[in-house]
């Protein structure tokens, strides 16, 4: 580390860019990297009312570890923040923990229930949007509501697509894993089938939409088609579905979240769409439990896996020197394009690589209170060793 250790604080913010990676190259062993911080769109902070899984403190400082400066966190707390009295608890631990921004979402609906529309007016001026993630919305009717409503409040409509008549009680990807372990498979159809849907809406509402996590090529083409048809919709993917597929799948529960990691075929158009534009950013969907309620399995473990800890080496790994795109490309899909979209100031923000240290990655070293992630055992690149926001140092390993 000695060409940073030599560095002064203010010699290093004088090296940032708003929007270029800047890479040095001090001796021939030794290359560092400075990057715009980056912003994830989709955290799960799990507090207020899951603080056993991670609280708004570790998981930011996971964040910054990271190298995020800002993140977008989700409604699915308790209480859910759908309306003044029930944000306030979330915004009250986000004053008193966080060590980075944190923008949070309002619910969509009341309680995520999708029976009637969150008081998306007093919310808007304190939230970056309105989602009810990890629930698709099933009223067509309620979902154009919000949308018009959205609209005329200027806020952007995050959607988790899912069609709950189309699970069947599956858990992972309806795929050649699901059929040969006898597990009950989620179809590809009930993600894109309400993509499909909500397009319609955005056309129909002229609404900012955002499509989470995508998995499956045939979102990846409704998306592409819609963007080409000037409609206003943006979309982000995980690492997990750009990296895996469910060939790769394991009999444990960190494997399991939704959308599943699908097949290679869906992986491909995932990359293919990263490239071209069509998928605009990278998110994580971080979303922690603890190692009782991972430890049950594919079939009996709750859904999700973190990954804020883990994202920029799988992909820098992976993805840039692998040849698949450039370093540029994932500066771009990390921290450019989400900020632009979600008005999201960098705030001075940067972070510091030492892009030639190589280890593997071991959740037992996580600030993230979750453990469970598929890439655990992953031999990686990348690891980050100082990220600043504001001019201040949020995580240092120097």
């Amino acid at each position: 580390m000695r060409f940073f250790e030599e560095m002064s604080m203010d010699a290093i913010i004088s090296l940032a860019d708003a929007e270029k990676p800047k890479v040095f190259s001090p001796t021939a062993s030794e290359t560092y990297a400075i990057f715009p911080g980056f912003a994830d769109v989709h955290v799960h902070l799990r507090e207020p009312g899951f603080s056993y899984k991670e609280t708004v403190g570790s998981g930011t400082r996971a964040a910054a570890r990271g190298g995020y400066t800002d993140v977008c966190s989700m409604a699915n707390l308790n209480p859910v923040p759908d309306s003044l009295g029930t944000l306030a608890p979330q915004l009250e631990a986000i004053q008193n923990q966080a060590v980075i921004g944190v923008h949070p979402f309002a619910s969509i609906t009341v309680g995520e229930k999708g029976e009637a529309l969150s008081d998306m007016e007093s919310l808007a001026p304190l939230v970056a949007g309105f989602s009810d993630d990890g629930r698709g919305v099933q009223s067509t009717d309620l979902m154009r509501e919000a949308m018009k409503r959205a609209k005329k409040l200027g806020k952007i409509i995050v959607a988790h697509c899912e069609d709950n008549s189309l699970l069947h009680g599956g858990y992972i990807h309806d795929g050649d894993y699901a059929r040969t372990h006898g597990h009950r498979g989620i179809s590809s159809e009930s993600e894109w089938r309400q993509v499909e849907r909500d397009i319609a809406l955005v056309k129909e509402t002229g609404c900012a939409y955002h499509v989470c996590h995508v998995s499956t090529k045939e979102s990846v083409a409704l998306i592409r088609k819609a963007k080409a048809e000037g409609v206003d919709i943006t979309c982000e993917t995980g690492p997990h579905y750009l990296v895996m597929n469910d060939g790769m799948l394991k009999e444990e529960g960190r494997f399991k979240m939704n959308p599943p990691i699908r097949s290679e075929a869906d992986r491909v158009a995932l990359v293919e769409g990263i490239v071209d534009g069509t998928i605009d950013m990278i998110a994580t969907d971080h979303a922690p439990h603890s190692a009782e309620e991972k430890a049950r399995g594919l079939e009996g473990s709750l859904m999700g896996v973190v990954g804020l800890e883990t994202a920029f080496p799988v992909l820098y790994t992976h993805l840039v020197r692998e040849g698949v795109i450039s370093l540029e490309k994932l500066i771009e899909l990390m921290s450019v394009n989400p900020r632009k979209r979600f008005q999201i100031s960098d705030h001075g923000s940067f972070c510091v690589w030492d892009l030639n240290a190589k280890y593997t990655i071991d959740p037992q070293e996580f600030l993230s209170m979750g453990r469970a992630t598929p890439f655990d055992g992953m031999s990686v690149y990348g690891r980050c060793i100082l990220t600043v926001r504001d001019g201040k140092a949020v995580w240092m390993d120097i």
